[in-house]
Order: structure tokens, then C-alpha cells, then sequence
């Protein structure tokens, strides 16, 4: 039925999208209903009307899905944090996969021989997220500083005391955290929290706009040390960032991979795979999905600080991982040193524009792993039959992007797709990775 955008309606949920919003099945334009889920009966109300779809805010669940469970976060709904916790560990990973085999096949219009099992963490999936960004405003009509994560719908704050998804300790640091920058003198002079959990340390990295205090430092010191963290400042760049506690150098913040030997030492802005349990996983997949032997000459694209790169030298003859970034390339130099690693090298180029001068291009490959950022490896792509891999293992954060790429990779450059599969790095979210096998035929 149609109606006016201020009347409720009711409809049964014939779908769902990949981040949690539930297609009514009514004649006409699409209406996406957040937070409904397939078979359900739902009322809502249309709340924003586009050319193709509408949006509807769910009001009443009439009929209930066995998917169903009850989020366990205090502020679902309102934070913007996460969109499925509305849904049972199993449904949200079969969303996911869901919307993976859609861009491959409306996107791509290619598909694996082989659909993968999904690589997840089978502790829950909460407490996973050992990077984030928290913002921070003091907000005089709350009567607090509020810290946390954007609101889904609006650039506002959530009023929340806690998350389920921040790795410990820091799920349970909201509060303390929001009485600590209410106690400074540069309160509103703070507006975000980078954290890093490490597995032996956890560092907070407040950004300030004005120079903190004597006092403020105080406060910060006392913080850190009461609550077993290295807390460091930054007014600037990347550059400016200065250890307040303890002071002066400390060991590297660190994470292992016991199946390789590897540890992985990396910096408070470094990127790394926010999900520890399902980069084990991952990595370990991605290993044996590349069918290593002693012989092989693999090539790393978009290596970032080794994580990847140095499980692979474990079994391969040579590894050379590439990245734009020269202070990720330092590290993975440096991580390589630290694990005795003697058969890895690394260097920066600019995987997006790839010339004549890219000097691995004239190197003979066996394996080659992709780990590009959301806008996927087209430029990689273009030169695949100059990197002349016999194997393809690609790590995707993109389903998009993914299937351009393993379209071109099948119908032009002569690939086999022999398998895909999720990696639910991201629990409770929408974000869907990905990883893909390419075989030469």
C-alpha cells in the first residue's frame, strides 16, 4: 500500500541489504526498513523518500524472525557504531555472503567454482575492535563530555557509557574517559580519542588543539597510570605526536601470529586489521589458499606493515611487499628485522599509478596476494599479464571492487575464479571483506 510519509504502514520483510535494513515487500518503489529483518511482519513509517527506494524507521515488530535476538549495547539504534545487533551471528553472516554474491554477479557477472566457509570469530563477536576513533565534545546541555561514536542518522555524539565492540580495556573506559577531559582546562579544545589495543599495551592518543596544562598533564599521568595505559598527545601531524606516559621511548606496540612466528610491531596511527582473532584467520586462509612451495617468488601488493608479507616468507623462496606509504614500508622493513626474516624486502610505489619505473615489474612472479583499500586494484589489474602470477589470492574490503576487478581478471586476462568467500571482520556492522582465488588458465 501506499500512503502519506506521516501514516504508519504494514508489510512483511521479503529481504534485507548487508547492513541491516529490511526491504518490505510492497508493489512499486523499494522501502527500506532499518532494523527489520527477512520473514518478519513490521509496521514502520516512511521517513525519507528517494527516486528509487524509500527509508522507513521500524516502529512495531508484529511477526518476529528466529534471527531475531536482543541487541546486548544499552545505545543500538542510536549509535552509529554498529547495524546488526539485531541479528544472530548466523544472519548477519548471511547477509553478508549475500551481498558478496550479488556484486559478483550484478556488479562482475562472474562467480566462483567454490564458495568459501566464512572466516569468523567464534568467541561472540563482541570486544573485537582494537582500533578506533572516538569523538569527543563537551556538550553543555548533557551537562558532560561525551565520548564516543557518531549517531547513525545525525553528526551528533552518542550519549553512551559504554561499548560492547571496543576490545578490553578500553569497552568499559567510556565514562572515566568522559570525566577526564571534563576535568581539563582544554575540554573543548579535545575533539578525539585514537585507540590502539596491542597485546602488550594500549596506548590512547588524545588530539589537542591547544597546548595542555601543567595540571591537565597531571590529570593525564594519573589516568594512565591508574588505569594501566600509555597515554601520548598530539597538536598536529602525524609528526607532532609526543609520548606524555611514561615518557620517552617504550617497547613498540605489538600483535602475534603464532602460526607463522611472526610478531607484528606497529605505531598508535598504523593501520592495522581491527579484528585480532579473524586476522589469524585470515592470514592463515590466505597462506594456504596461495598454495605455497619452497620455490615460489611471491609478490605482495598493498602490503601495508607486513601482515601478510612476513607469514608468507615463512614458506616462500623470496617475498617483496609493496605500499605507498614510506613510514609503512620503514615498519615492515623494521618488523622483518625483528622476526629475522631475511628473505622479504620492501618498498614504496604508487600502486594506483604503475609505470615503466615500477622496477618489480621486470621480476618474475609465481603468487601474487592484493590487499587494496576500499577503491580496489585497477591499476594493478591493467598490468596483470606483465606480473604474469600463476595464483591470485585477493583480500578485498570492498565487494564492489572485488567483482570489477575479478571481472577483468576472468573475461580479459585469462583467470580462472576458483573461489570466494567472507571474512567477517567486522561483527554487528555492515562492512563486508571478502577473499578471492584466481588461477591461471
Amino acid at each position: 500500500m501506499h500512503s502519506r510519509s506521516d501514516e504508519a504502514e504494514t508489510a512483511s520483510i521479503a529481504s534485507a541489504t548487508h547492513d541491516g535494513r529490511g526491504i518490505a515487500a510492497l508493489p512499486g518503489k523499494k522501502v527500506f526498513v532499518a532494523g527489520a529483518l527477512p520473514g518478519e511482519v513490521v509496521r514502520f513509517k516512511r521517513r525519507r523518500r528517494r527516486r528509487k527506494r524509500d527509508d522507513a524507521e521500524l516502529l512495531e515488530v508484529i511477526e518476529t524472525s528466529a534471527a531475531r535476538v536482543e541487541p546486548r549495547c544499552a545505545v543500538y539504534g542510536t549509535c552509529g557504531g554498529c547495524w546488526l545487533q539485531h541479528a544472530s551471528a548466523d544472519e548477519q553472516r548471511r547477509l553478508k555472503m549475500a551481498a558478496l554474491q550479488d556484486s559478483l554477479a550484478r556488479i562482475g557477472k562472474v562467480e566462483p567454482a567454490t564458495w568459501l566457509a566464512p572466516l569468523f570469530d567464534s568467541s561472540g563477536g563482541f570486544n573485537y575492535r582494537r582500533r578506533a576513533r572516538l569523538a569527543v565534545k563537551d556538550v553543555g546541555g548533557k551537562g558532560r563530555v561525551l565520548v564516543g561514536f557518531r549517531e547513525r542518522y545525525v553528526p551528533f555524539i552518542t550519549d553512551m557509557h559504554r561499548c560492547e565492540i571496543l576490545a578490553h580495556p578500553v569497552d568499559a573506559l567510556i565514562d572515566p574517559l568522559s570525566e577526564l577531559v571534563g576535568d581539563l582546562s582544554i575540554r573543548k579544545r579535545l575533539p578525539q580519542i585514537e585507540v590502539a589495543v596491542a597485546e602488550n599495551a594500549v596506548s590512547l592518543l588524545f588530539r589537542v588543539l591547544d597546548p595542555p596544562s601543567d595540571r591537565d598533564k597531571e590529570r593525564f599521568e594519573a589516568f594512565a597510570r591508574e588505569h594501566e595505559l600509555r597515554v601520548l598527545l598530539q597538536s598536529g601531524g602525524a609528526d607532532s605526536i609526543e609520548p606524555l606516559y611514561p615518557a620517552g621511548d617504550a617497547a613498540p606496540l605489538c600483535y602475534q601470529l603464532p602460526d607463522f612466528e611472526v610478531t607484528i610491531n606497529f605505531g598508535v596511527l598504523d593501520f592495522i586489521q581491527i579484528n585480532a582473532a579473524v586476522n589469524r584467520l585470515m592470514v592463515g586462509e590466505a597462506v594456504r589458499l596461495l598454495d605455497l612451495q619452497s620455490h615460489d617468488r611471491v609478490l605482495d601488493l598493498f602490503c601495508g606493515i607486513g601482515n601478510f608479507s612476513l607469514p608468507l616468507a615463512r614458506s616462500a623462496h623470496e617475498v617483496l611487499g609493496i605500499d605507498l606509504e614510506a613510514s609503512q614500508i620503514k615498519r615492515a622493513k623494521d618488523n622483518a628485522t625483528w622476526n629475522g626474516i631475511e628473505n622479504c624486502r620492501f618498498q614504496s610505489s604508487d600502486l594506483a599509478n604503475i609505470d615503466d619505473s615500477a622496477t618489480w615489474l621486470r621480476e618474475k612472479w609465481d603468487k601474487l596476494l592484493l590487499d587494496p583499500a576500499r577503491s580496489g586494484a585497477a591499476a594493478v589489474v591493467e598490468v596483470i599479464e606483465r606480473i604474469a602470477a600463476g595464483r591470485i589470492v585477493y583480500v578485498s574490503c570492498n565487494p564492489g571492487s572485488l567483482a570489477r576487478d575479478a571481472a577483468s581478471l576472468v573475461r580479459e586476462h585469462g583467470y580462472a575464479f576458483e573461489a570466494a568467500g567472507i571474512v567477517d571482520m567486522f561483527p554487528h556492522t555492515g562492512h563486508v571483506e571478502a577473499i578471492a582465488v584466481f588461477q591461471k588458465t
